[in-house]
């Protein structure tokens, strides 16, 4: 999959988040991703998801990168989800805390699209 990217757009309500939870799971298993890390990558893109608004579109990008596996997320409202990656919370379960927790690398960029790092060698997350 070197060098291809897969672009899937569906539509924001939640019963459609199962099928990028198929393309994903399907992507990383020809990776031979472990178990544990496309648990981490399917509960990223959970966590990211639940934070789309109710109507409209949201396209997800998968593709390999220098060892690791790169999906971008949008758009958002950027002032949104950057307020809630930047906040800070003790003993909430909040989007920052879960992709500290499951994801290598994120970041939310100006145009409103959230780029989540997984690397396929099972590093740190």
């Amino acid at each position: 999959m070197t060098g291809d990217e897969i672009i899937l757009t569906i539509p924001r309500e939640q019963p459609f988040h199962v099928v990028a939870h198929l393309v994903l799971g399907g992507v990383a298993a020809r990776l031979n991703l472990t178990f544990e890390s496309i648990d981490d990558l399917e509960t990223a893109l959970d966590a990211v998801l639940e934070r789309a608004a109710e109507e409209g579109e949201v396209t997800v990008q998968l593709r390999l990168d220098d060892g690791a596996i790169l999906t971008r997320v949008g758009p958002f409202s950027t002032d949104r989800l950057r307020a809630e990656l930047e906040r800070d919370a003790d003993d909430d379960v909040t989007l920052r805390r879960v992709l500290d927790t499951v994801v290598d690398r994120y970041e939310l960029q100006s145009d409103g699209w959230l780029e989540l790092q997984k690397s396929l060698d099972g590093g740190a997350a």
